[in-house]
């Protein structure tokens, strides 16, 4: 996120750091990303880390509520770690406590995990990728695809999470939102959109049944595996972010990363399953009803104007002139 919160100060962080053995000289908020809250850690020898900060209130992709977000974002980043010592050198996955947590409570609803600074250049979420780095990225998903998932490692519902709040937000367009400054436009937004965004989400659920019927079984994957979330490194690549990391069909991440018949017969061959294309459309689909879900739930909410809120309206902005398309 741009912004460095409020009720977040690094006094509090660097006495978090502890409990990974760092004593932190300097501590440097990164402005990246568009969800948690990064700082950059340096010791005093040299060594440096990279810091997530997550709000639990913001998460509803590891649980709907801060207690079920606490115990699915602990499930990720411990999926992560674990595949990281199985091997997969590719996942930038986070550290351990002295206790062996990957994550630690800062406060009832903020949390922080820690992980290794990997020299790179991250990709960026705008960029097209070409065929070439395209085909590593399928590699890298094969070779995910193909383990044996650790034990408890969280699943992914096919719903968008916040699904009930989007309809709800929906059948109550009639009436004054007053929670912020984007409320009201917000409400115009989906009194005009209502109409598409419901048969948006009647044809989600017709694909839903289809890729039930197809009984595809659920692999590691993933999440978001955009070039947002891959890390250039001279002669590889790294997936960072595996707070999305759940069980689900491969096309969980394929839909992202596939353009075309030569991207399908890359993963066909290298993970011996060619993919689905009503699952393809699912979640290719099920992304956009997600975001603008995500997005209702923030700006039916009290909030302030500020620049991620300035970005998260031209992302509604955005999803749903792609419904439309």
């Amino acid at each position: 996120m741009e912004h460095l919160p409020a009720d977040l100060d690094d006094a509090l962080i660097a006495d978090a750091l502890k409990h990974w053995g760092i004593d932190a000289a300097d501590l440097d908020y990164v402005p990246v990303g568009f969800g948690d809250h990064h700082w950059r850690a340096a010791g005093a020898d040299g060594r440096a880390w990279f810091l997530s900060v997550a709000d639990l209130t913001a998460k509803p992709h590891c649980g709907v509520g801060v207690q079920a977000a606490r115990e699915g974002l602990r499930a990720a980043m411990d999926t992560a770690a674990a595949l990281r010592g199985a091997g997969l050198d590719f996942v930038v996955a986070p550290l351990r406590t002295a206790s062996g947590k990957t994550v630690l409570d800062l406060d009832r609803r903020h949390t922080l995990s820690v992980f290794p600074l990997e020299e790179g250049e991250a990709g960026d979420y705008t960029t097209e990728p070409s065929e070439q780095e395209r085909g590593r990225v399928i590699d890298l998903l094969a070779a995910l695809h193909g383990v044996a998932p650790p034990d408890g490692a969280p699943r992914a519902p096919l719903d968008p999470p916040l699904r009930g709040r989007l309809e709800r937000a929906l059948d109550q367009t009639g009436r004054p939102w007053g929670e912020g400054p984007f409320s009201e436009p917000l409400r115009g937004l989906l009194a005009d959109a209502a109409p598409l965004l419901r048969r948006r989400l009647e044809e989600f659920d017709d694909l839903v049944r289809r890729v039930r019927e197809g009984g595809v079984a659920p692999v590691l994957t993933h999440g978001e595996p955009h070039q947002g979330n891959v890390l250039h490194q001279s002669g590889r690549r790294l997936l960072i972010d595996w707070d999305t990391c759940a069980l689900a069909v491969p096309e969980r991440d394929l839909w992202s990363v596939v353009r075309g018949p030569e991207d399908l017969e890359r993963y066909a061959e290298a993970a011996g399953r060619r993919p689905d294309s009503a699952a393809l459309d699912l979640y290719r689909l099920r992304w956009d009803l997600d975001e603008a879900a995500v997005y209702t739930d923030w700006f039916r909410a009290p909030h302030t104007r500020t620049p991620d809120m300035e970005t998260a309206w031209q992302g509604i902005e955005e999803v749903v002139a792609h419904l439309a398309e």
